[in-house]
């Protein structure tokens, strides 16, 4: 049993601290009993991770089945689920579009980046120096941190495994959307990765510059989309018929483009439907029977999709990147959790 001081140099009060404390702790315990760092799998969960009766069974077949599992991070898919029928509805939409977006991310494993609860060997988290103790996104801080130190010869490997975890639950409507909104923010400020990486890849010239490219492209792309892309989507097709003058009214394109506006939610409705029906089959199933007045209800909160867009997803991102811009510093928060 080991338990970690407060307020040792260098350390922010972030998780990363914390299990950088613990695995130190942990390479004392392993080299007294003489116990190689390489045949240790360490991972690092939330504490409200649950896993499955096999998942540890399946992390040490991808272990042991990759060629370089030195020089890689597993990572499951995780989905919100412990909870996902004692939350406002609102919650539970938003946590499952997080739910598909992991689930979407694990299609591309060779942009893959480490998200919340992942595994990796023991002797490359020694290598590499342990997580970051003042970062708050330390999850893809660790990955971003092994890429660069191994030159790019370090990957993620997507596990056919998932893990559950809690919505966020303050108790109460208000103070749900509350603790929602600070956790997204939390999330978003892993914008803080972007300068870092740029810097490590402007001094590093062993990783290929398409590699680079990629990368850095991505980091750039997804955050810039997550702030901007749903204010787009909501605002930007009605700002023709707002603020046209007389000369732009008499145009084809001020014709045109509600007819464009029209397309385009027509097409994210149809994909609306879509994930409703994926949800109807991937959500676990209901502890207590609905009626099917509830059962409609649970069906038609989907169409909070726009609001919850802009409020709990766009607005907490681009309320975070300014912080950064800014150089306004913010403290680790921890999520109100609670299940029954």
């Amino acid at each position: 049993m080991a338990e970690h001081p407060d307020g040792l140099p260098g350390e922010a009060r972030v998780k990363g601290a914390n299990t950088s404390y613990a695995a130190r702790e942990a390479a004392r315990y392993l080299e007294e009993n003489k116990i190689p760092f390489e045949n240790v799998i360490v991972s690092c969960f939330d504490a409200d991770t649950v896993v499955s009766p096999d998942y540890f069974a399946c992390l040490t077949y991808c272990f042991m089945n990759c060629p370089d599992r030195h020089r890689a991070s597993f990572q499951p898919i995780p989905v919100f689920h412990n909870n996902i029928w004692e939350v406002p509805g609102f919650a539970r939409v938003i946590e499952t579009g997080s739910s598909f977006f992991q689930l979407i991310e694990t299609t591309d494993p060779e942009r893959l980046v480490t998200f919340s609860s992942h595994s990796m060997s023991f002797k490359a988290l020694v290598e590499v120096g342990y997580w970051s103790t003042d970062m708050i996104s330390e999850d893809s801080g660790i990955f971003w941190k092994s890429y660069l130190h191994f030159d790019g010869q370090y990957q993620v490997v997507p596990m056919p495994m998932t893990l559950s975890m809690d919505i966020v639950d303050a108790g109460s409507w208000w103070g749900t959307v509350g603790s929602l909104y600070k956790q997204k923010r939390r999330w978003a400020w892993g914008v803080e990765n972007f300068p870092l990486v740029m810097r490590g890849f402007l001094a590093n010239k062993k990783i290929s510059f398409f590699d680079k490219l990629q990368h850095g492209f991505k980091l750039f792309e997804g955050q810039v989309t997550w702030a901007a892309l749903p204010f787009l989507l909501t605002f930007v097709g009605w700002l023709p018929a707002i603020s046209a003058g007389n000369e732009f009214s008499n145009t084809v394109l001020y014709y045109n483009a509600s007819r464009f506006t029209q397309a385009i939610f027509g097409l994210s409705t149809i994909a609306l439907l879509g994930t409703i029906i994926m949800s109807l089959w991937l959500l676990p199933k209901k502890k207590k029977k609905f009626s099917l007045f509830w059962t409609l209800i649970h069906g038609l909160e989907w169409f909070l999709v726009p609001f919850i867009l802009v409020f709990l997803s766009a607005m907490p991102a681009l309320d975070a990147q300014t912080r950064l811009m800014l150089n306004k510093r913010m403290e680790f928060w921890v999520s109100d959790k609670r299940r029954t």
